[in-house]
């Protein structure tokens, strides 16, 4: 698997902190986007773009709450990042919404949280044909009727 990783500022320490866990857990191969630019939207869009091309398998974002850089990605045709706060909803991002971009806060949860989240959303996957099939068709049909 491959995946892109980055941040804000702000998240930098947490950010580290899960490359090493995915490093140790042999996640596969990971690429720092960086955390040295202050306006989190450009770093998001650079993960998400690098995803949704398909460059990347799945891509990480954190801020302070993950809230930002989850509406900046999800401005990216083919990006669908998900804000990730409990384990439920991490496993669910990948089975029910096909979900490529996992968005955390530094601010937020805590490491191991963290860590659980990324775990779920990592080691999940989207089944073609499932029940959700056609809850995931219609927001990709709507994007790709609305946008360029």
């Amino acid at each position: 698997m491959k995946i892109a990783i980055g941040c804000d500022p702000n998240a930098q320490q947490a950010k580290e902190e899960l490359i090493k866990f995915m490093e140790d857990k042999g996640y596969g191969e990971i690429k720092d986007f960086g955390s040295e630019d202050p306006i989190y939207a450009n770093t998001a869009v650079a993960v998400a773009e690098a995803v949704a091309s398909g460059e990347y398998d799945r891509g990480i974002l954190i801020c302070g709450t993950g809230l930002g850089v989850s509406i900046a990605a999800n401005k990216v045709k083919g990006a669908y990042a998900a804000l990730l706060s409990d384990i439920y909803s991490a496993k669910r991002a990948r089975l029910s919404n096909d979900a490529n971009i996992a968005c955390m806060g530094a601010f937020t949860i805590g490491n191991k949280l963290r860590e659980e989240l990324t775990d779920a959303f990592l080691t999940n996957e989207f089944v073609p044909g499932c029940s959700s099939q056609p809850k995931v068709d219609a927001f990709r049909d709507y994007e790709a009727a609305h946008q360029k």
